[in-house]
């Protein structure tokens, strides 16, 4: 698969092999990992996670796909975008960043542009994402992005050997449009 959205800095693509490396090692990251499904993250992992990947059916209702947020320039990874294609006209996005690449604005301006993407290329009616409730981090630039939200589950998940809550956001292509008509 070719593809490939370009912002300012970042080049939002498809995995590469080269990119696993880096890839294991951020997810290994126990800060990175604290919100996230999984514990431990290793090359294996990584290279599994990779074979898996089946880009040609890239937009398939059902289907998850994994994109590298990567450094324009020098294509070095520095996150990633989840993409869930719910059904024909919905998505659910997470996102997960390297902590050296958090707090510069790299998130925003990728969610940003898989954002638009999806509502003006996609045509997608909403985009959904769930994240820990003790994730301000993610909560904030969910807020940023415009998403509203929508939901506060209380203890609904077991999560790494405790009950946690998640909150649930949602935006509406709508709503992503009068949010750019007003600035």
């Amino acid at each position: 698969m070719d593809f490939k959205i370009v912002t300012q800095h970042l080049s939002i693509r498809a995995f590469r092999e080269e990119d696993l490396t880096f890839f294991a090692e951020y997810r290994a990251d126990p800060k990175i990992a604290q919100y996230q499904s999984w514990t431990d993250y290793n090359i294996e992992q990584a290279r599994a996670f990779y074979a898996a990947m089946d880009y040609q059916t890239f937009g398939q209702p059902g289907q998850w796909f994994q994109l590298a947020i990567a450094d324009k320039q020098t294509q070095q990874i520095m996150g990633d975008v989840a993409l869930h294609f719910v059904d024909e006209q919905q998505m659910e996005i997470g996102f997960t960043l390297a902590q050296q690449y958090q707090q510069q604005g790299f998130a925003y301006e990728a969610v940003t542009a898989v954002i638009e993407y999806l509502f003006f290329k996609l045509n997608k009616h909403r985009i959904v994402a769930t994240t820990d409730a003790n994730n301000k981090a993610s909560m904030a630039l969910l807020t940023k992005l415009s998403f509203r939200k929508e939901g506060h589950y209380h203890q609904n998940i077991f999560f790494k050997g405790h009950w946690g809550d998640e909150c649930f956001f949602a935006l509406l292509k709508d709503e992503y449009m009068t949010k750019l008509e007003e600035n």
